[in-house]
């Protein structure tokens, strides 16, 4: 049976941006390594898309009989498993806060119960929610969303984004685009001046430009109006939420939102240090140092967005400046600014969610361009001081453990043998270096895929990174519901992955229930179709 469902994938919450991958924070109620949350990484947006929910009937992962659609699903309530999540549509409520593709959606929750599937993962946009005004929130349209996947027996984990949105078209809201307007120093800026307006600069965390409050007032008193309006569902539907801490809802500066000609991204980025406000927390701590002439700006020698780190001295691997006094003063400081402003969020998001039994999360980019040489300049121009001397994620990872928040680590499905050549990539080994930090320092870890388009190998790597006799990861989300994930192809090996996850020692055939889960998806199925023919006429 053929079903029209929707649209494309997206790497856009949790997309990675030049080889960036996530990670995510955690709750202070949660110990270390029992559960695990994710972000936001990839749009579907239900377009004009056919899947076949045949293939969800013939490869129907059983659920054990249960007298709730509240119980979770066996898989996830043993020791060893992993929870499963589902990104839902980065577009899933429309600027006119209605429920996009309602019926689809609905049919979308009931396949994933069906799979086995423990929650969904909801992006809620600062742009959507808070659109006209400061201060003047709606909510109406995530509370149906809300309310559907109780009803549908799923967990929800909520990812609040203080960012635009351009695949699902999504901009800044409209008060804050005026703001800056007048005050263009409250967006990120790079040397030659050009301002990155998808999220606010991270120096305007303490600064009154927005009708006399400081931009963390402002993430403040979003947060809070959303615990008010969701209380009947945090601590029972709502079990995650991931606080939005910069572009694309990452830990890091935009320091690769410029492509090649070729559409890849694979240069070593640019520092983004050059609005007002920074430049003034450079300018103090430079004269601190005694130095007040590195306080004028960022490296002279450093290259451009799409540059090899050999075209210019400042990265050079031998011989590079990075490597001087002046090179460790400005990069130690650059990291401690993106530190503070994520200590500061995480802060202010726990303590604001301290008395609800939800997990609190944060995302962190794995920037693994670069990461063979020894300067690693990916990586530094995002903020992590981190190169072949020097670990840059011990001290992320002890912001996390502060705030006892969990990581959400996006890139699990990328493998080296997968990078482009010329760019000495290794996810693989950046992947390891972060988690062992966050193994150090006691913080809980989720999983998620940073692109649906590696069918079969990005699925392999998953289940390695999953399923590994040293994985720590017990909570994966799988980004995002959409066109490509309903794909005949993508869709099939996202139940052999839900089916490894259930049960990693038993084969498919011995598994309870399939032929009675089979049967009811094909009922689903039929409802489906009806549902969508109901839509076109």
């Amino acid at each position: 049976m053929e079903v029209s469902v929707i649209g494309s994938s997206q790497a856009q919450i949790g997309r990675s941006e030049s080889g960036f991958v996530k990670l995510a924070m955690c709750n202070p109620k949660v110990h270390a390594f029992p559960r695990v949350s994710f972000p936001p990484n990839r749009r579907g947006d239900f377009g004009r898309v056919r899947f076949s929910l045949k293939a969800v009937a013939e490869s129907q992962v059983a659920e054990p009989n249960k007298a709730s659609a509240d119980t979770s699903p066996e898989f996830s309530r043993t020791n060893a498993a992993v929870k499963l999540f589902v990104g839902l549509p980065l577009d899933v409520v429309s600027d006119c806060h209605a429920v996009n593709h309602a019926r689809a959606v609905s049919v979308g929750l009931k396949a994933l119960k069906l799979l086995g599937v423990e929650g969904v993962e909801l992006p809620v946009w600062w742009g959507v929610v808070e659109k006209e005004a400061m201060g003047k929130y709606e909510w109406p349209g995530y509370l149906a969303v809300a309310e559907m996947v109780k009803k549908a027996g799923l967990k929800l984990h909520v990812s609040l984004c203080f960012h635009a949105c351009k695949e699902a078209k999504i901009p800044l809201p409209k008060w804050v685009s005026k703001i800056g307007e007048n005050h263009p120093d409250v967006y990120f800026t790079d040397r030659s001046g050009e301002r990155y307006k998808e999220c606010l600069s991270l120096a305007v965390d303490d600064v009154s430009v927005f009708e006399g409050k400081t931009g963390l007032q402002v993430y403040k008193e979003f947060c809070e109006s959303f615990k008010v309006s969701f209380e009947p569902y945090l601590g029972s539907t709502i079990t995650g939420i991931t606080m939005g801490l910069g572009p694309n809802g990452e830990l890091r500066y935009p320091s690769h939102h410029h492509t090649a000609p070729d559409g890849s991204v694979q240069g070593v980025g640019e520092f983004q240090c050059y609005d007002r406000n920074i430049l003034s927390h450079l300018k103090q701590h430079a004269e601190a140092a005694g130095n007040p002439l590195w306080g004028l700006g960022g490296p002279h020698d450093a290259p451009s967005y799409n540059q090899s780190p050999n075209h210019n001295p400042f990265f050079k691997d031998n011989g590079g400046s990075w490597e001087s006094p002046y090179g460790d003063f400005f990069l130690s400081w650059y990291s401690n600014q993106l530190a503070s402003h994520g200590n500061a969020l995480l802060s202010m998001a726990s303590s604001t969610f301290s008395h609800k039994d939800v997990t609190v999360s944060g995302v962190v980019p794995l920037v693994h361009s670069w990461f063979k040489t020894r300067s690693h300049p990916a990586e530094l121009t995002a903020g992590f001081y981190n190169t072949a001397g020097r670990d840059g994620y011990d001290v992320v990872a002890e912001i996390f453990a502060r705030n006892s928040c969990k990581m959400i680590l996006p890139g699990m499905d990328l493998s080296d043998e997968h990078q482009p050549q010329g760019c000495a990539s290794s996810p693989e080994s950046l992947l390891a270096q972060v988690m062992s930090s966050c193994l150090k320092h006691k913080v809980e870890i989720s999983g998620q895929n940073s692109s649906i388009s590696q069918v079969p190998a990005g699925f392999k790597m998953i289940k390695k990174n999953l399923l590994d006799d040293n994985a720590v990861v017990d909570l994966f989300t799988y980004q995002r519901m959409g066109a490509l994930f309903f794909s005949p192809e993508n869709f099939r090996s996202f139940t052999e992955l839900v089916r490894s996850l259930s049960q990693p020692s038993m084969d498919f055939d011995d598994l309870p229930s399939v032929n009675a889960k089979a049967a009811e998806t094909k009922q689903v199925a039929a409802k489906v179709e009806a549902n969508l023919q109901m839509e076109a006429a």
